[in-house]
């Protein structure tokens, strides 16, 4: 599952403080959670482990974690005992905030720049962007799905790392290794485990 971390660690950029109030506009709201995100992780008065905690937390409020496990379960979630896909929730929730505190500072010396915006629906709008490392690195585009039903709280529901949906990588994925194991939910859910308590 460490494939995917490449896309999941893009999510370390939204790191920002719960304090805060953001914007309710998609584009504002990003930006402002990624110019205080760099901030934050730059901060060389907070260590790793208040970083983690802090990107834990922030996580839990402004990404659709639990909306994001239901879409990578696929067609699976429809079958699932009740039991099981609250086991699966907690699982997963524990992998997503573990590949999130993985790799804390990719992006604490870059530039963020909001480049554009699309607004698909009245509940979705892209947001696009570029990440520009300072260490010479190659700029890597962004592009943010922003779940906006409740425009008072907008949430991350999905990014595009060069092109590539984590949403549809993580899904994929899990796809494999459910196929690989009998379509057993209970598997997935142990390796999930696994993968957070190490």
């Amino acid at each position: 599952m460490s494939r995917t971390s490449v896309y999941l660690v893009s999510l370390l950029i939204i790191f920002q403080s719960s304090l805060l109030a953001y914007s309710s506009n998609p584009k504002d709201f990003v930006n402002e959670l990624v110019t205080d995100a760099i901030s934050k992780l730059s901060d060389i008065n907070l260590n790793k482990d208040q970083k983690a905690s802090f990107i834990e937390k922030v996580a839990l409020e402004h990404v659709d974690i639990n909306a994001l496990g239901l879409y990578t379960l696929g067609e699976l979630r429809k079958s699932s005992t009740e039991d099981d896909i609250s086991n699966y929730k907690n699982a997963f929730e524990k992998y997503f905030l573990k590949s999130l505190t993985s790799r804390l500072n990719d992006y604490s010396s870059s530039k963020f720049e909001i480049t554009g915006e699309d607004k698909k629906s009245a509940n979705y709008t892209i947001v696009n962007s570029m990440v520009r490392p300072e260490d010479g690195g190659p700029n890597i585009k962004i592009d943010w799905r922003v779940y906006t039903k409740d425009p008072d709280k907008p949430l991350i529901r999905d990014l595009i790392v060069e092109g590539l949906s984590l949403a549809r990588t993580q899904k994929e994925e899990f796809s494999s290794i459910l196929s690989s194991n009998n379509n057993d939910i209970k598997i997935l859910i142990k390796k999930l485990e696994e993968f957070a308590s190490n």
